[in-house]
């Protein structure tokens, strides 16, 4: 798997050595308010989680954590194709970081894999990340209610999608 580099991060394949970082971010609550988990309570949660990540297979998917100034601080990607995700350290919220990253990855993703379409799940109380996925050209194409019991609440979905053909338009 490639390294992709930014203006300010370094978007790179995860490793073991990368479970403090991952588990700080995901038993974060604030951080995981919106995620389809509630937070991690025990490091063997996320090491789990980062082992998956790990082992995706490159015709499966393709994530990267994302490291600024050489500290993980979240991660982007495909676990899956064609649905993207994404987490990043609250701390850093508003700095477009994430926006940042998210371009790296489409722009890859597009080129690389040929990936003909892009599609998101997000919460509809995700006001940011919904700002954020249609800034970069991803447009509503449904919602759903109840489709991710999380902990003990049920949670509704607002579904995105972006096409390859129209990502050049966003990144011109």
């Amino acid at each position: 798997m490639v390294t992709l580099r930014t203006e300010r991060l370094t978007l790179r394949p995860a490793r073991a050595d990368d479970l403090d970082a991952i588990h700080a971010l995901l038993s974060n609550p604030r951080a995981m308010a919106y995620w389809s988990t509630p937070p991690h309570t025990h490091r063997d949660q996320s090491r789990e989680w980062l082992a998956g990540m790990i082992a995706t297979a490159p015709d499966e998917g393709v994530d990267f954590v994302i490291a600024h100034h050489g500290r993980v601080i979240g991660k982007a990607g495909f676990y899956r194709f064609p649905e993207i995700g994404y987490i990043l350290d609250p701390a850093l919220w508003g700095q477009g970081l994430a926006g940042e990253a998210l371009r790296a990855v489409l722009g890859h993703v597009f080129t690389a894999h040929g990936l003909e379409r892009a599609v998101a799940d997000v919460d509809p109380r995700n006001a940011a990340s919904l700002r954020l996925l249609e800034r970069l050209g991803f447009r509503e194409t449904g919602r759903a209610a109840k489709t991710w019991l999380v902990g003990r609440e049920w949670c509704d979905s607002v579904y995105l999608a972006l096409d390859r053909k129209d990502w050049p338009q966003r990144t011109a």
